[in-house]
């Protein structure tokens, strides 16, 4: 079949379940023949071959079940970067870009340390390194799968300043080790949400999605935590629920941090909270 006619025939398929199913369904055709979407558009009456085509209708039988595209072609862009993704690790959002323009609007001196607390692909502590490359960045995650994935990010894109090792938030973090700025995209949805069952976070790890509290228990912990591993004067950035910006501000305040600031979302939602942590 033409890729035109497979384009019209998956959208036509793919409607009911996607929002982006034109759009899906170019990018798993890309899959599938290992070209790039400019492609599509050069050669919409180019046959696909049998074995193609049968890929392509395995891969479009996954998306209408509602697997998300980025599991399905392993891929996701994240600050202009390719990133490899996996099942294990949460799938990268744009809102997330937020935190990082923010950490570096923030602070543009040379030399900064950093530690990306949960970086599943690496997302935050890779795009960080691509505009500084003089920082000292640490990025670690509980999941020793999310870990490896990360560190391949880190080698394909030759970003290989960033240290991730495996971690419990602070556990694996030497007593020693000071840091500047401190940034996490912590699990932090309601057990009981309803969302949970609906949509891609259907197929993302739990245990990245979901905290106890509220949703607020590992962002009391790295809250508390961090403080030990300032130098004199450090930054802690965190992602949250559109609904948890009061929370987390109280949160801060009563751990003792200052200058402490709510930022919104491309969508108009509360989304990064972050304050400063003097130690005397």
């Amino acid at each position: 079949m033409a890729i035109a006619k497979l384009i019209a025939y998956g959208q036509q398929h793919l409607l009911a379940t996607s929002d982006s199913a034109k759009l899906d369904v170019e990018l798993l055709i890309c899959f599938v023949i290992d070209k790039p979407r400019t492609y599509l558009l050069t050669w919409p009456e180019q046959i696909l071959s049998l074995t193609q085509t049968a890929h392509f209708a395995e891969l479009l039988l996954r998306r209408i079940q509602g697997e998300p595209i980025a599991y399905i072609v392993e891929m996701r862009e994240f600050w202009s970067l390719p990133l490899q993704v996996s099942p294990a690790t949460l799938i990268p959002r744009p809102d997330t870009e937020v935190l990082v323009e923010l950490v570096l609007n923030n602070h543009s001196a040379e030399g900064v340390s950093c530690l990306d607390l949960g970086t599943g692909t690496g997302a935050i502590a890779l795009a960080l390194a691509s505009e500084q490359g003089s920082w000292q960045i640490d990025a670690v995650d509980f999941s020793n799968d999310a870990v490896a994935l990360a560190k391949t990010n880190a080698s394909n894109l030759n970003l290989t300043q960033v240290k991730i090792f495996q971690s419990n938030w602070f556990s694996a973090v030497a007593e020693n080790k000071h840091y500047d700025v401190i940034v996490s995209n912590p699990p932090y949805i309601d057990e009981q949400d309803c969302h949970l069952a609906q949509g891609d976070v259907r197929f993302e790890p739990k245990t990245a999605l979901v905290a106890a509290d509220s949703g607020l228990a590992d962002i009391k912990i790295i809250v508390s935590q961090a403080r030990n591993y300032f130098n004199q004067l450090g930054y802690l950035y965190i992602e949250h629920g559109f609904e948890q910006s009061i929370a987390v501000q109280d949160i801060l305040a009563d751990h003792g941090y200052e200058k402490i600031q709510t930022f919104k979302d491309y969508n108009d939602n509360d989304r990064i909270t972050c304050g400063c942590f003097i130690i005397d």
